[in-house]
């Protein structure tokens, strides 16, 4: 016996008839004898009125004796508690009403019957009577109604409602009868030594005897694949009370678990039990001439006597079924019982069972972490049970059996001294047994973690909410701040949470190492967590755990001790001390500085020089895409290294122009004017200059200086050489609209007219655009070049001085320039028009001298023409190129042969232009008629007056008046109607009286 479920009480003895059948009703003993008498007994003490009406443990006695209550002697009886009926089956079924037991009815039909069930829940009768099974419906009243009567193969020796079915047992099988269509289905054979047994199980479900085994079937008639009870003997009758089955066997009475694995919990020994009856809080045990009363004990002391006895999963299992008014002592208990099952499980090697009754049980972290000495916790750490006490209550075994060294001397590799054999065994399973004690450990920590972490998260976010309310607060004038505070306050907001977290982590972490797990740890910290800093590193440091330990800086913002540990193993790798080399490369700080750009880019700026030259290209691409400020790099970089200043300016401009300011570009191009002007100076003191050579950065210098548009190009200017680098100059020269210098850069020094016509293009396309300014013609201004080169060359070296000289030159010609405007005409403002332009002749020639602009080009300056690069210029450009003022500037003597390929295509054009022109101007009259043509057409709207036109102001007809019709061409009014209202209109318009919107 496990221990004692129930209590057994003698309730009344000396029946003077043979008992054949027993109830209970209330507080009261129904039995039925074999002199077909029904006699009532009740407690001998009437029971308190506050007391439910239940048996009672204590001696009864006869309160009334119904005799000739049947015939024959009562072979069964039923009280129907929810209609206060009593069913009794004699020679037939009789229907008694409660509490009086006054006859209401009998079923005739049922004379014969032997065995019959009840159905509660629909009021259904079913009886077995010889080989046929009968089914009626209380009516409610005083009888029964017939509603089936089926014929089965046997004598029915058992039966029971299963759901809308019958359940019955005949001599050689059970069967499963449809109520509704009499359809019958085999569950299977039953015994051959014991008769057929059917009772119903509190869940739904019917066990099925079979010798001395039960069957747990379904409704349906399949079987459970696990419910099998195993009785001592064949069972007579069984009942059922949640969690125990009772069986009456030939020699006692069985108490088994109706939970798996159905274990025997008690044995009643009682003699000649010929029937069992459940009651509504007891078991009655019929003999022959007395009552027996089997009495649960209370739960609360049953759970004591089996936690007592080491049978905990028992005691658990009568825990889940306290009543809910209990059910803060169910969660004590339960708690307990998981605790010590726990300690049990433990103490005999069940680690990660006994990992789950922790769980289980709620218990705190810190009292299943005092089970392993090895894991420092933080020193804050209050341990809820000490060592001592645990010691007290539990033993000398509670603990691993390991030396004070802990868990990790276990894990260490073996030393150098010499092993026997059994010890080399010995030491085996203490390794084995360390890493399961330590990996149960692992998953009730994991387990339990997500819970702990989302309330230390929890309580973190509301410290900040409050602190955000405080600061508002805080923001208030000072009297409301102190109304505020009189009422509220600050709360004061426990850290117990992130306690247990930083707990819980911290252990968690040294059970991954223990146990060699290397990447969980890293992946543990690489997430949220409240590792204990000072353990942590102390323990990782000592293990040389260096990417953990970079892991555990990064998430407490220690950056500059991670990248000082970084530093310190790239160089130990450089130098072959460390042995994990292939881990820590320069890249590995460019890695973790990615991270940090956008909160902390001083540090990403320090410790990126340290890889700057290892990795040139990794460290400014980190520049770049942590998007630190331009400024603050090019800066630092200046200070700390120059050489790596363009590379980074160059790739921040070719990502985009306009995301580096004006100073950058000026900066980039300065870098590479010394670069090409120390390069200049050296081929010029070794006589070796030449101004069509071309560097790789001056190729740069070029292509900046024409693609870049945010530099400053009088300060770049006042740096070049005037002997040299003048492709530069002329560069410069265009982006301060200085066109006529610069072309004649490239025409008289450079002597490369494509460069100049290359020029022109990229004017007179920025001029088209919408942003460009007024369109000068730029052609033109190259042609007068052309015209006179050395008018030109002598005024080249003047008026580069001039733009070169200081600023007050410049505001005294400004000056000038105004006091001309005030006193000038017509002609003097065309002189400022184009003061930056000077000595500009091309639109101010004379047109009474009978002379040609080139003749007096040629007059001044009494040099040849440039003829083929005129003539080139002219065939080349000929429709950008105004025809008349480009042959006014010619000299009369100029060849119309060679001027063909200039005048065809532009006559041509000209010609093309005005006969589509006139096609356009055509076009738009015959469009112009059309649409006048469909305005009078429709204008010719046509209406048709009949006598049931009706005006649509008097709702009168039309008939013969004169009408009017509004423009959508169907409304229709008297002309007088119209006039009315037009002139009501005018009236209500013009009206002082009328309200304002």
């Amino acid at each position: 016996m496990v221990h004692s479920a129930y209590d057994s009480f003698e309730l009344l003895t000396d029946c003077p008839s043979k008992i054949e059948s027993i109830e209970s009703y209330g507080s009261k003993i129904l039995l039925g004898c074999s002199d077909g008498s029904l006699r009532i007994y009740a407690p001998s003490q009437p029971p308190p009125l506050s007391q439910p009406e239940e048996l009672r443990k204590e001696p009864y006695a006869l309160e009334r004796c119904v005799s000739g209550f049947a015939k024959k002697p009562l072979i069964s009886m039923q009280v129907v508690e929810s209609r206060e009926l009593l069913l009794s089956l004699s020679e037939s079924i009789a229907l008694h009403r409660l509490p009086n037991f006054e006859a209401v009815a009998v079923i005739t039909k049922a004379k014969g019957a032997h065995v019959f069930c009840w159905d509660e829940e629909r009021g259904f009768l079913c009886f077995a009577r010889q080989k046929r099974v009968c089914i009626f419906r209380h009516d409610g009243g005083r009888g029964f109604v017939e509603v089936k009567d089926f014929g089965v193969p046997d004598v029915v020796k058992s039966m029971c409602w299963c759901g809308d079915n019958i359940c019955f047992g005949i001599r050689k099988e059970y069967l499963i009868l449809n109520a509704a269509n009499g359809a019958l289905s085999e569950v299977f054979t039953s015994g051959r030594l014991a008769p057929p047994l059917v009772v119903p199980v509190p869940s739904g479900e019917l066990l099925l005897g079979k010798e001395n085994i039960g069957v747990f079937v379904a409704q349906n008639g399949k079987l459970r694949p696990d419910g099998r009870i195993c009785w001592s003997e064949a069972p007579a009758e069984v009942v059922m009370q949640k969690p125990y089955a009772i069986a009456l066997l030939p020699r006692f009475v069985e108490i088994r678990s109706l939970r798996d694995p159905y274990s025997l919990i008690q044995t009643v020994v009682l003699r000649n039990v010929r029937h069992l009856r459940q009651s509504n809080n007891s078991v009655i045990l019929a003999l022959d001439n007395s009552i027996h009363g089997l009495f649960p004990v209370p739960l609360g002391a049953q759970i004591v006597q089996l936690t007592a006895s080491g049978n905990f999963e028992e005691a658990l299992s009568l825990c889940k079924i306290l009543p809910p008014e209990d059910s803060s002592l169910r969660a004590a208990k339960e708690s307990s019982i998981h605790i010590r099952y726990a300690h049990y499980l433990f103490d005999n090697g069940s680690y990660e069972e006994a990992m789950e009754h922790f769980l289980a049980s709620q218990v705190d972290i810190t009292h299943v972490l005092s089970l392993y000495p090895s894991i420092i916790l933080p020193k804050t750490t209050t341990i809820v049970h000490d060592q001592e006490k645990l010691m007290d209550i539990y033993g000398d075994s509670l603990y691993l059996s390991r030396a004070s060294s802990g868990v990790s001397d276990d894990m260490e590799s073996s030393s150098g001294s010499h092993l026997s054999e059994p010890d080399e065994n010995a030491a085996l399973e203490s390794k084995k047994m360390s890493y399961n004690i330590l990996m149960a450990l692992i998953k009730f920590l994991q387990k339990k973690r997500y819970s702990v972490i989302e309330k230390a998260t929890a309580e973190g976010t509301e410290e900040v909410v409050l602190g955000a309310v405080e600061d508002n607060i805080s923001s208030y004038n000072s009297s409301r701040f102190k109304k505020l505070n009189k009422v509220g306050g600050s709360v004061p907001i426990s850290s117990r949470a992130r306690e247990m977290a930083s707990i819980l982590d911290t252990a968690l972490l040294q059970a991954f190492l223990l146990t060699g797990q290397t990447s969980a740890t890293e992946e543990l910290l690489k997430g949220l967590n409240y590792c204990d800093l000072k353990v942590c590193e102390e323990i990782l440091q000592e293990g040389s755990y260096h990417v953990a330990l970079l892991e555990l800086y990064s998430c407490n913002s220690m950056h500059r001790d991670a990248l000082e540990l970084v530093h310190k193993l790239v160089e130990e790798s450089k130098s072959g001390q460390s042995e994990i080399k292939h881990k820590f490369k320069p890249e590995t700080i460019i890695e973790y500085l990615k991270p940090l750009c956008g909160t902390d880019p001083l540090v990403v700026l320090e410790f990126s020089m340290l890889v700057l030259e290892s990795c040139p290209t990794q460290t400014i691409d980190l520049f770049l895409s942590g998007n630190i400020p331009a400024d603050m790099v090019n800066s630092y970089l200046k200070q700390h290294a120059p050489n790596m200043q363009a590379m980074y300016l160059e790739l921040m401009l070719a990502m985009n122009e306009d995301a580096i300011s004006g100073n950058l570009q000026n900066e980039m191009v300065d870098i590479y004017l010394s670069e090409v002007l120390d390069w200049q100076a050296d081929l010029s003191a070794q006589g070796k200059w030449d101004e069509k050579a071309y560097s790789p950065k001056r190729k740069k210098l070029l292509s900046a200086l024409d693609n870049i548009s945010g530099y400053n190009p009088e300060a770049l200017l006042k740096r070049l050489p005037l002997d040299a680098l003048y492709e530069e100059r002329a560069i410069l020269l265009g982006k301060m609209n200085q066109h006529e210098l610069a072309l004649s850069l490239y025409v008289h020094k450079l002597h490369v007219p494509e460069l100049a016509l290359s020029y022109c293009d990229r004017v007179y396309e920025y001029m088209l655009k919408p942003s460009g300014k007024s369109p000068t013609n730029i052609y033109l201004l190259l042609l007068q070049i052309y015209m006179n080169p050395q008018r030109t060359t002598k005024s080249l070296e003047k008026r580069i001085t001039n733009l070169l000289s200081p600023q007050k030159s410049m505001i005294s010609r400004v000056v000038s320039s105004k006091k001309l405007l005030k006193t000038r005409s017509r002609g003097s403002k065309k002189i400022a028009a184009i003061e930056f332009a000077e000595d500009t002749k091309a639109n101010l020639s004379s047109t009474d001298s009978g002379k040609s602009d080139a003749e007096e080009f040629i007059e001044e300056g009494g040099a040849s023409i440039m003829h083929d690069e005129v003539l080139d210029l002219l065939s080349r450009r000929w429709d950008r190129i105004n025809g008349a003022q480009a042959l006014k500037l010619l000299p009369r003597e100029t060849k119309l042969q060679n001027l063909i390929p200039f005048l065809g295509p532009l006559l041509r054009k000209s010609s093309e232009m005005y006969r589509n022109c006139s096609v356009v101007k055509s076009l738009r009259q015959s469009e112009n008629l059309q649409v006048k043509d469909e305005l009078y057409n429709k204008r010719k709207t046509v209406v048709k007056i009949t006598g049931d036109n009706m005006c649509s102001l008097c709702n009168k007809k039309i008939g013969a008046s004169v009408f009017a019709i509004y423009p959508n061409g169907k409304t229709l009014v008297h002309f007088n109607c119209f006039r009315d209202s037009q002139s009501m209109k005018a009236v209500a318009k013009g009206s002082p009286l009328r309200k304002p919107f």
